[in-house]
This record gives C-alpha cells, sequence and structure tokens, in this order.
C-alpha cells in the first residue's frame, strides 16, 4: 500500500504490462503527476490511488477494471475529463470528490451504484444523467456541485438521500420520477430551484 505516496516531484509514470494490481494510496499526493497510462493487464485499483494528484489532467481506465474505489480520484483537482467505460459496474463513495475542474462526465449503464460523496463539489460540473441501471441516489452524491444546470433523473430511482443535491446553486429545475418514494433531509437545500415536477 502506499508505494509511491507523497512523492511530490513524480511526473510521469508508465506502469508495465506485468502489473495487475494498483494498491491502495499507491500514488496518493503525487502533486507533480500529470499523465498516467494503466495497462489493460491492470484488474483492480485500490482506494485513494490517485487522490490529491493535483496536476493529473487526463487518464484513462481500461475496460479490465470493475469498480472505481473510494476516493480514487478525489481532490485531482486539474482532471477535466475522465471517460468511464461500458465495464465499470461500481463508482464508490468520494470517487471524484473535489474535483473542481470536471465539466464533463458521462455513466455508463454498466454502473449499478454511486456512493456518497461520489461527485460532491465537482464546482464545474454543468449536466449529469444518471444511467437507469442505478436505483439510489446517495447521500451528498452531487452536493456543492455550483454549476449543475442539468439533472436527469431515471425512473429506476426510488429514493434521493439526505444532501443529494445540496447547495447546487445553478439548479433551477428538477423533474422527480414517480418511482422515487423516499426524498432525505436537506436532499435540494441551497439550490435555486423555481421548477419543481413531482408525480401525484
Amino acid at each position: 500500500n502506499r508505494a509511491f505516496n507523497q512523492c511530490k516531484s513524480l511526473e510521469q509514470i508508465t506502469i508495465p504490462p506485468s502489473v495487475t494490481t494498483i494498491e491502495n494510496g499507491a500514488f496518493n499526493d503525487c502533486s507533480s503527476l500529470k499523465q498516467m497510462v494503466i495497462p489493460p493487464s491492470v484488474t483492480t485499483i485500490g482506494e485513494s490511488t490517485f487522490c490529491g494528484c493535483e496536476k493529473l489532467t487526463k487518464i484513462s481506465i481500461p475496460p479490465s477494471i470493475k469498480i472505481i474505489g473510494n476516493q480514487t480520484f478525489c481532490r485531482c483537482t486539474s482532471l477535466d475529463e475522465i471517460p468511464i467505460p461500458s465495464n465499470i459496474t461500481s463508482i464508490e463513495g468520494k470517487s471524484f470528490h473535489k474535483c473542481i475542474s470536471l465539466e464533463h462526465i458521462h455513466i455508463p449503464n454498466s454502473v449499478t451504484s454511486i456512493g456518497d460523496s461520489s461527485f460532491c463539489d465537482c464546482k464545474k460540473l454543468i449536466e449529469i444523467e444518471i444511467p437507469s441501471s442505478v436505483t439510489k441516489i446517495e447521500n451528498n452524491t452531487f452536493s456543492g456541485c455550483e454549476s449543475l444546470k442539468k439533472v436527469v433523473i431515471p425512473e429506476t430511482i426510488n429514493a434521493i438521500n439526505k444532501c443529494a443535491f445540496s447547495g447546487c446553486i445553478s439548479l433551477t429545475h428538477i423533474s422527480i420520477p414517480s418511482s422515487v418514494t423516499s426524498i432525505g433531509d436537506y436532499a435540494f437545500s441551497n439550490c435555486s430551484l423555481i421548477n419543481i415536477i413531482i408525480p401525484s
């Protein structure tokens, strides 16, 4: 674990195809890391692997990866895009927390769960479409996404949990599908909503 933790001068690394696992926190707080090539031999990326890689702008996730773990890209403040391949089944808690440069992200239908605070404080994120494979929006998932203007919630969602969209100050319209049976405390607190569609 944390093999290269806080190697703050490290700018680039190429992982050889013999590697199958990148352990927890392997590149945590490598604040100068700009480029990373993950070979398709890698099947597992641990928690907090790239957390705090402040200069990382782009990274490709190979199709061999199934889960984006807790805090994997947390505080990657220069990351402006990241394609999520269609093999990903789970985006775990705080995966992209405080990725403040991230403007667009497409979540494929292969994803069945999006963890707490996954996109919390992604301040430039403009729109999000939650795939129909997901059944609930967890606590703080999109809280603090100050630029978020468009949210598409599918008919498969049955719960919008606590503070899910709290502080989304650019969000003016929301349509809640008839499948939703529970809306948690502060789910839409401090939003700028002028139009809410709630089914009977």
